[in-house]
């Protein structure tokens, strides 16, 4: 028999079908979900605020209610039929969707450009990180504001241009018809290309220096790297900015509103705005409510395409 260094027999090993002994027994515990009633709270919470409220504007988007008076009258798809024969509804529209295009590819295609430039070996690409940023945490009413007075008859826009012996360049910014819709993009684009900026460089820092390394040793130049290489690595990052700026392009308001108030006449318009006056200055809460029916349905459709047909791209390339 085999005796150890104190004088004690080896233990032995269980024997076969044996149990441990009960001090040391092996408890397996399962990770059982969470009881759904922990998320009742904040579901009620949510329906109060959110799905009760939402239910009952569809609701009076049927009606004739005028905002006040508890009486109203069932018109069923009528308002939704005066749309189309509302030219300043239809108007709003097409501003809403041009607004919202003009903003997706302007001010994504500059902030991606500014985002390569930023990436690059510049010493200062710290500081112009922040300087092309920070027009984007600035209060975007307080910017409508700002540009409103730049780009007055009398504003620094048009003195700049008068200074330079460019009298011809001096236009009625907000004033014009025919320019004023395309003033507000430009403020738009100018206060947040900078975020589109940072959503890039966040993607570019992700791509691996080695895959764009072997690129420039196989001969591909830089526009090829960027094609073949940068922009399949970088789809994640343009399928946010995509839905964050055309999501915001067709719900804009603030800036409309401050820069333009809509004007002048119908020609800067957006649903958003159309929906503030009809309800606050004509008092026709119904009709109202349905743009922004209308509104929340092109929201959703637009949205929910763009993603689908962004992720299917995303997939394609990965």
């Amino acid at each position: 028999m085999t005796v150890t260094s104190h004088g004690r027999p080896p233990a032995r090993p269980p024997a076969a079908g044996a149990t441990a002994p009960p001090g040391r027994r092996r408890v397996r515990r399962g990770h059982s979900a969470p009881p759904w009633w922990f998320a009742a709270p904040a579901l009620l919470l949510f329906a109060f605020v959110v799905l009760i409220p939402s239910a009952r504007g569809v609701y009076y988007a049927f009606t004739d209610w005028d905002g006040l008076s508890p009486d109203f009258t069932w018109v069923g798809f009528g308002n939704f039929a005066d749309m189309l024969d509302d030219p300043d509804a239809l108007a709003s529209i097409r501003h809403t969707l041009v607004i919202a295009v003009a903003i997706t590819i302007i001010q994504n295609g500059l902030g991606l450009l500014l985002a390569l430039g930023v990436n690059s070996a510049i010493k200062s690409r710290n500081v112009l990180r922040v300087l092309l940023f920070a027009p984007a945490v600035i209060t975007p009413i307080v910017t409508a504001y700002l540009w409103r007075n730049l780009l007055g008859p009398e504003g620094a826009v048009n003195a700049l241009f008068g200074a330079l012996g460019l009298e011809s360049l001096q236009k009625n910014w907000l004033g014009d018809p025919t320019l004023a819709l395309w003033s507000v993009v430009a403020v738009i684009v100018w206060q947040f290309a900078g975020y589109s900026m940072v959503i890039f460089v966040a993607g570019l820092q992700s791509i691996p220096r080695e895959v764009q390394e072997a690129a420039a040793i196989d001969g591909a130049g830089a526009v090829r790297r960027f094609w073949s290489v940068t922009r399949p690595l970088l789809a994640p990052a343009i399928t946010i900015n995509l839905m964050l700026s055309i999501i915001g392009g067709i719900k804009l308001f603030d800036q409309v509103w401050a820069l333009t108030g809509g004007g002048p006449g119908h020609a800067t318009d957006t649903l958003s705005t159309l929906i503030y006056k009809d309800a606050f200055t004509l008092g026709e809460f119904g009709y109202s409510i349905a743009l922004a029916v209308v509104l929340t349905v092109i929201v959703a459709v637009i949205s929910a395409g763009q993603y689908a047909f962004l992720s299917r791209r995303e997939a394609d390339i990965s």
